[in-house]
């Protein structure tokens, strides 16, 4: 059997969008977030990057922490969020098996000019970290209209 490899003739699959290849591959270009764990091996937290007509949104999987765990800031178009948890043993504790634990991640996210900054804003719900990136007015996809010819 020979397996063929199939690319549409425009080079994109069928859902891609020249805005979301963009905001994509600067997202791979990023220092991923991530997490080490007791062993000195680090993780990279599970994240998704949404897009809307309205807006872009950023889900960071950051179960057993808190919300005051975490930091967010903006400066210059660069986006990063970090959190840093502290687990504090009892004295005379002994950790017999070890597979979670944790520690500290940081990563930073490349903004499109497209982005309004001063309006982002994050949640943290359920263990899942959501920062919302609103787009600006310009960069929201336009209704379709008729031009009359004069």
């Amino acid at each position: 059997m020979t397996l063929v490899n199939v690319k549409p003739a425009n080079g994109r699959t069928r859902f891609a969008t020249p805005t979301f290849d963009r905001i994509f591959d600067e997202f791979l270009r990023t220092d991923l977030p991530t997490f080490a764990n007791g062993n000195g091996v680090k993780n990279s937290p599970n994240v998704n990057v949404v897009e809307t007509a309205d807006n872009f949104r950023i889900e960071v999987a950051a179960p057993g922490l808190e919300k005051g765990d975490f930091t967010v800031n903006v400066d210059k178009n660069v986006l990063t969020i970090a959190a840093k948890k502290e687990v504090k043993r009892e004295e005379g504790e002994k950790v017999r098996k070890l597979e979670f634990s944790y520690s500290e991640f940081s990563g930073t996210f490349h903004l499109p000019e497209t982005v309004s900054t001063d309006a982002i804003d994050a949640t943290y719900v359920n263990g899942i970290l959501n920062v919302t990136l609103p787009k600006k007015e310009e960069a929201k996809p336009k209704p379709a209209r008729t031009i009359e010819i004069l």
